[in-house]
């Protein structure tokens, strides 16, 4: 049997017998608060399918890297499961490329987003952060994400945007830390200009580190938290392992976990303005 990666490649998968391992693929990051919240993470996930091994794989920076996690598997089957919220250069060359190598009989899933589970972690984060229930006809928001130069991935970040605006029934900028532009300081002064004055930051980050923590600072009103442990990423890393499977004809997942996970209040929602559509919306004041 052969699956098909995110870039179209086939990885054998012909291993008989048992259940195919979860491998998290996460970045890496010189920040410590980054290892030991995905360390968190990966805890929520064997709680939520306890008879599931789950092996974590980074792509640089942190130990395990995935090659050595591959390594260790042998010949196993596993998923591999970016812990990455956008398609880009990682999850199209990276992680097929080191899947490959591996003598693991691998598949690799989509990434995580775009997806309704993010944007209910998006909103619920924001929340705590201090965002009203009813939030003002001035407000706004500014969707940091880390950024890449892969189109691909500002399609994906666009369609969080829109997802996230009709959920807050706000304005939603997409803005990026490094490689694409525009950045968060340039989104919040769009936003301000156009007479926003409760700007809001909402961290698309996976865990902390430096492009979140830049992030935040730039934000002259509130500011969430990265996306970390919340309950939505183990049941949206969960959904990602069972759709390879589902996909392949495999029936390794339990009973309950192929729900209609994607059919979320965000998925019915109305569209939203976001980037280029923000520019023609009139100011606030004159709505």
């Amino acid at each position: 049997m052969t699956a098909t990666t995110p870039m179209g490649r086939t990885t054998g998968t012909a291993t008989p017998g048992g259940t195919p391992a979860l491998v998290v693929v996460a970045h890496g990051s010189r920040d410590p608060r980054a290892l030991s919240t995905v360390r968190a993470l990966l805890d929520r996930v064997r709680a939520l399918r306890p008879a599931l091994p789950v092996h974590l794989g980074h792509i640089e920076l942190n130990a395990p890297l995935l090659p050595d996690t591959l390594a260790a598997l042998g010949h196993r089957e596993a998923v591999l499961v970016p812990l990455l919220l956008s398609r880009g250069h990682h999850v199209k060359r990276d992680i097929p490329e080191m899947a490959e190598a591996s003598p693991a009989h691998t598949r690799v899933a989509a990434p995580l987003g775009p997806h309704p589970l993010l944007v209910d972690a998006l909103h619920d984060n924001l929340l705590e952060a201090g965002w009203p229930l009813h939030a003002p006809r001035d407000a706004a928001v500014v969707l940091a994400a880390a950024g890449s130069r892969d189109p691909d991935s500002r399609t994906d970040t666009d369609r969080t945007a829109s997802l996230l605006s009709a959920r807050l029934g706000v304005p939603v900028l997409p803005a990026y830390a490094s490689a694409a532009a525009p950045t968060v300081p340039q989104a919040v002064r769009t936003l301000t200009a156009r007479g926003y004055r409760d700007v809001a930051v909402a961290s698309y980050f996976t865990a902390p580190g430096r492009f979140a923590t830049e992030s935040t600072t730039a934000a002259p009103w509130i500011a969430s938290a990265p996306l970390g442990t919340h309950p939505a990423m183990a049941h949206l890393l969960l959904h990602r392992y069972d759709q390879v499977l589902e996909e392949d004809g495999d029936n390794n997942a339990p009973e309950g976990a192929r729900g209609c996970i994607d059919c979320g209040s965000a998925a019915r929602a109305r569209p939203a303005t976001t980037g280029p559509a923000l520019a023609r919306q009139p100011h606030p004041a004159h709505a």
